[in-house]
Protein backbone atom coordinates (compact mmCIF):
# COMPACT_ATOMS: atom_id res chain seq x y z
CA UNK A 1 0.00 0.00 0.00
CA UNK A 2 1.12 3.34 -0.67
CA UNK A 3 0.15 7.17 -1.36
CA UNK A 4 -1.46 7.96 -4.57
CA UNK A 5 2.03 9.62 -5.44
CA UNK A 6 4.08 6.35 -5.03
CA UNK A 7 5.44 7.67 -1.67
CA UNK A 8 5.55 5.37 1.17
CA UNK A 9 2.67 5.61 3.98
CA UNK A 10 3.80 8.05 6.50
CA UNK A 11 2.63 6.82 9.99
CA UNK A 12 2.64 9.17 13.04
CA UNK A 13 2.73 6.73 15.74
CA UNK A 14 2.69 8.70 20.29
CA UNK A 15 3.26 6.68 22.74
CA UNK A 16 5.49 7.11 25.74
CA UNK A 17 6.65 3.28 25.88
CA UNK A 18 9.99 3.40 24.24
CA UNK A 19 10.26 -0.23 24.11
CA UNK A 20 6.67 -0.51 22.64
CA UNK A 21 7.52 2.53 19.61
CA UNK A 22 10.43 0.51 19.03
CA UNK A 23 8.80 -2.51 18.50
CA UNK A 24 5.53 -1.42 16.57
CA UNK A 25 7.73 0.46 14.61
CA UNK A 26 9.54 -2.68 12.99
CA UNK A 27 6.58 -3.91 12.37
CA UNK A 28 5.11 -0.68 10.29
CA UNK A 29 8.65 -0.14 8.63
CA UNK A 30 8.23 -3.77 7.24
CA UNK A 31 5.16 -2.54 5.71
CA UNK A 32 7.64 0.01 3.78
CA UNK A 33 5.93 2.75 5.27
CA UNK A 34 7.67 6.10 7.05
CA UNK A 35 7.00 6.12 10.61
CA UNK A 36 7.65 9.36 12.87
CA UNK A 37 7.58 8.68 16.36
CA UNK A 38 6.77 11.10 19.41
CA UNK A 39 7.13 10.16 23.21
CA UNK A 40 4.69 12.86 24.04
CA UNK A 41 2.28 15.43 23.10
CA UNK A 42 4.44 18.50 21.99
CA UNK A 43 6.62 16.34 20.09
CA UNK A 44 3.57 14.69 18.40
CA UNK A 45 2.15 17.77 17.27
CA UNK A 46 5.51 19.32 15.96
CA UNK A 47 6.14 15.99 13.98
CA UNK A 48 1.82 15.96 12.81
CA UNK A 49 2.98 20.02 10.83
CA UNK A 50 6.22 18.92 10.17
CA UNK A 51 5.14 15.85 8.07
CA UNK A 52 1.41 15.48 7.49
CA UNK A 53 0.96 12.19 8.24
CA UNK A 54 -1.76 9.75 6.79
CA UNK A 55 -2.33 8.08 9.75
CA UNK A 56 -2.19 8.05 13.68
CA UNK A 57 -1.54 5.76 16.41
CA UNK A 58 -2.32 7.60 19.81
CA UNK A 59 -1.56 6.56 23.16
CA UNK A 60 -4.01 7.84 25.45
CA UNK A 61 -1.96 8.20 28.40
CA UNK A 62 0.75 11.02 27.60
CA UNK A 63 2.85 12.48 30.36
CA UNK A 64 1.96 16.38 29.15
CA UNK A 65 -1.48 16.21 27.48
CA UNK A 66 -4.31 13.04 27.30
CA UNK A 67 -4.65 11.62 23.61
CA UNK A 68 -8.01 12.98 23.81
CA UNK A 69 -6.84 16.00 23.81
CA UNK A 70 -3.90 15.95 20.93
CA UNK A 71 -6.91 14.74 18.89
CA UNK A 72 -8.91 17.31 20.00
CA UNK A 73 -6.22 19.51 17.86
CA UNK A 74 -5.61 17.39 15.26
CA UNK A 75 -9.16 17.43 14.40
CA UNK A 76 -8.82 21.65 13.99
CA UNK A 77 -6.53 20.59 10.96
CA UNK A 78 -7.64 21.39 7.75
CA UNK A 79 -6.96 17.77 6.50
CA UNK A 80 -8.94 14.89 8.18
CA UNK A 81 -6.42 12.02 9.39
CA UNK A 82 -7.98 8.55 10.71
CA UNK A 83 -6.59 8.21 14.49
CA UNK A 84 -5.96 4.71 16.10
CA UNK A 85 -6.17 4.50 20.03
CA UNK A 86 -4.19 2.35 21.20
CA UNK A 87 -3.95 2.20 24.94
CA UNK A 88 -4.20 0.17 28.17
CA UNK A 89 -7.44 1.66 29.30
CA UNK A 90 -9.80 -1.05 28.61
CA UNK A 91 -12.92 -0.06 30.13
CA UNK A 92 -16.04 0.44 27.73
CA UNK A 93 -15.97 3.82 29.12
CA UNK A 94 -12.73 4.47 27.89
CA UNK A 95 -13.46 2.86 24.54
CA UNK A 96 -16.89 5.00 23.91
CA UNK A 97 -14.99 7.98 25.23
CA UNK A 98 -12.42 7.59 22.32
CA UNK A 99 -14.62 6.61 19.85
CA UNK A 100 -17.22 9.25 20.31
CA UNK A 101 -14.47 12.04 20.92
CA UNK A 102 -13.55 11.40 16.88
CA UNK A 103 -11.40 8.43 16.94
CA UNK A 104 -11.28 5.63 14.18
CA UNK A 105 -10.12 2.50 15.79
CA UNK A 106 -9.37 1.56 19.39
CA UNK A 107 -6.81 -1.24 20.34
CA UNK A 108 -5.69 -1.96 24.05
CA UNK A 109 -2.86 -3.44 25.29
CA UNK A 110 -1.22 -5.89 25.14
CA UNK A 111 -1.61 -6.57 21.41
CA UNK A 112 -0.90 -8.02 18.09
CA UNK A 113 0.92 -6.53 15.63
CA UNK A 114 -0.36 -8.02 12.89
CA UNK A 115 -4.20 -6.99 13.94
CA UNK A 116 -2.50 -3.24 14.34
CA UNK A 117 -1.54 -3.55 10.74
CA UNK A 118 -4.52 -4.83 9.40
CA UNK A 119 -6.53 -2.29 11.06
CA UNK A 120 -4.17 0.46 10.11
CA UNK A 121 -4.48 -0.94 6.20
CA UNK A 122 -8.07 -0.60 7.22
CA UNK A 123 -8.31 2.51 7.83
CA UNK A 124 -6.12 3.61 5.04
CA UNK A 125 -8.56 2.18 2.55
CA UNK A 126 -11.37 4.08 4.58
CA UNK A 127 -9.63 7.64 4.56
CA UNK A 128 -10.19 9.82 1.61
CA UNK A 129 -7.54 9.74 -0.37
CA UNK A 130 -7.35 6.27 -0.92
CA UNK A 131 -11.18 5.77 -1.88
CA UNK A 132 -11.26 4.32 -4.66
CA UNK A 133 -15.41 5.65 -5.30
CA UNK A 134 -13.88 9.69 -5.10
CA UNK A 135 -16.92 11.25 -7.38
CA UNK A 136 -19.49 8.77 -5.42
CA UNK A 137 -23.00 11.07 -5.25
CA UNK A 138 -25.76 9.10 -3.18
CA UNK A 139 -29.00 9.68 -2.44
CA UNK A 140 -31.55 7.80 -0.51
CA UNK A 141 -34.52 9.87 1.09
CA UNK A 142 -33.50 13.17 2.19
CA UNK A 143 -29.65 11.90 3.00
CA UNK A 144 -27.23 12.56 0.63
CA UNK A 145 -23.65 11.02 0.38
CA UNK A 146 -21.05 13.01 -1.56
CA UNK A 147 -18.02 10.88 -2.04
CA UNK A 148 -15.55 13.65 -3.31
CA UNK A 149 -16.00 16.02 -0.73
CA UNK A 150 -16.93 13.40 2.06
CA UNK A 151 -19.75 15.29 2.89
CA UNK A 152 -22.79 14.12 4.36
CA UNK A 153 -26.61 16.22 4.23
CA UNK A 154 -30.00 15.46 5.53
CA UNK A 155 -32.88 17.83 4.73
CA UNK A 156 -30.20 20.18 3.98
CA UNK A 157 -28.18 20.06 7.01
CA UNK A 158 -24.34 18.87 7.33
CA UNK A 159 -23.59 15.84 9.42
CA UNK A 160 -19.42 15.58 10.54
CA UNK A 161 -18.58 11.65 10.39
CA UNK A 162 -15.68 10.02 10.94
CA UNK A 163 -14.00 8.05 8.17
CA UNK A 164 -15.05 4.84 9.44
CA UNK A 165 -18.82 5.78 10.09
CA UNK A 166 -18.65 7.72 6.53
CA UNK A 167 -17.70 3.83 5.13
CA UNK A 168 -20.52 2.12 6.98
CA UNK A 169 -22.62 4.74 6.07
CA UNK A 170 -21.90 4.66 2.49
CA UNK A 171 -22.53 0.78 2.26
CA UNK A 172 -25.68 1.13 3.96
CA UNK A 173 -26.88 3.50 1.60
CA UNK A 174 -25.50 1.72 -1.62
CA UNK A 175 -27.65 -0.92 -0.21
CA UNK A 176 -31.26 0.98 0.73
CA UNK A 177 -33.84 -1.60 1.67
CA UNK A 178 -31.56 -4.50 2.18
CA UNK A 179 -31.00 -6.26 5.17
CA UNK A 180 -27.19 -6.66 6.38
CA UNK A 181 -25.33 -8.92 8.36
CA UNK A 182 -23.31 -8.11 11.06
CA UNK A 183 -20.61 -10.75 9.50
CA UNK A 184 -21.38 -8.93 6.19
CA UNK A 185 -20.68 -5.54 7.17
CA UNK A 186 -17.58 -6.19 9.16
CA UNK A 187 -16.21 -7.81 5.75
CA UNK A 188 -17.08 -5.12 3.54
CA UNK A 189 -16.56 -1.78 5.53
CA UNK A 190 -13.46 -3.32 7.65
CA UNK A 191 -12.34 -5.91 5.17
CA UNK A 192 -11.36 -8.45 7.92
CA UNK A 193 -13.72 -9.78 10.74
CA UNK A 194 -12.17 -7.92 14.05
CA UNK A 195 -11.60 -10.67 15.68
CA UNK A 196 -14.82 -12.45 15.48
CA UNK A 197 -16.44 -9.53 17.25
CA UNK A 198 -19.51 -8.37 15.79
CA UNK A 199 -20.23 -6.22 18.39
CA UNK A 200 -18.21 -3.50 16.58
CA UNK A 201 -21.29 -2.77 13.72
CA UNK A 202 -23.56 -2.13 16.55
CA UNK A 203 -21.39 0.31 17.86
CA UNK A 204 -20.55 2.41 14.77
CA UNK A 205 -24.54 1.82 13.77
CA UNK A 206 -25.28 3.37 17.67
CA UNK A 207 -23.25 6.34 16.68
CA UNK A 208 -24.83 6.87 13.13
CA UNK A 209 -28.18 6.84 14.70
CA UNK A 210 -27.28 9.63 16.90
CA UNK A 211 -25.96 11.50 14.04
CA UNK A 212 -28.46 10.52 11.19
CA UNK A 213 -31.87 10.03 12.95
CA UNK A 214 -31.38 12.47 15.60
CA UNK A 215 -34.50 14.60 15.64
CA UNK A 216 -35.69 12.92 12.34
CA UNK A 217 -37.53 10.24 11.45
CA UNK A 218 -35.44 7.02 11.96
CA UNK A 219 -33.68 5.54 8.59
CA UNK A 220 -31.78 2.86 10.02
CA UNK A 221 -33.53 -0.04 11.33
CA UNK A 222 -32.67 -3.03 13.14
CA UNK A 223 -33.74 -6.18 11.49
CA UNK A 224 -33.81 -9.16 14.51
CA UNK A 225 -31.93 -12.01 14.16
CA UNK A 226 -29.41 -10.72 11.35
CA UNK A 227 -28.00 -7.27 11.40
CA UNK A 228 -29.49 -3.49 10.02
CA UNK A 229 -31.01 -2.10 7.14
CA UNK A 230 -31.52 1.65 6.01
CA UNK A 231 -35.19 2.84 4.92
CA UNK A 232 -35.79 6.01 2.95
CA UNK A 233 -37.33 7.97 5.04
CA UNK A 234 -41.52 8.63 3.65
Amino acid sequence: MQRPDGSPIRVLLVDDERALTNLVRMALQYEGWDIYVAHDAQEALALYQANEPDVVVLDIMLPDLDGLGVMERLRQSATYTPILFLTARDSVHDRVAGLTAGGDDYMTKPFSLEELVARLRGLLRRSAYMTPDDQERITVGDLELDGASREVRRAGVSIALTSTEFELLRYMMRNPRRALSRQEVLQRVWNYDFGGRSSVVDLYVSYLRRKIDADQEPMIQTVRGVGYMLSPNQ
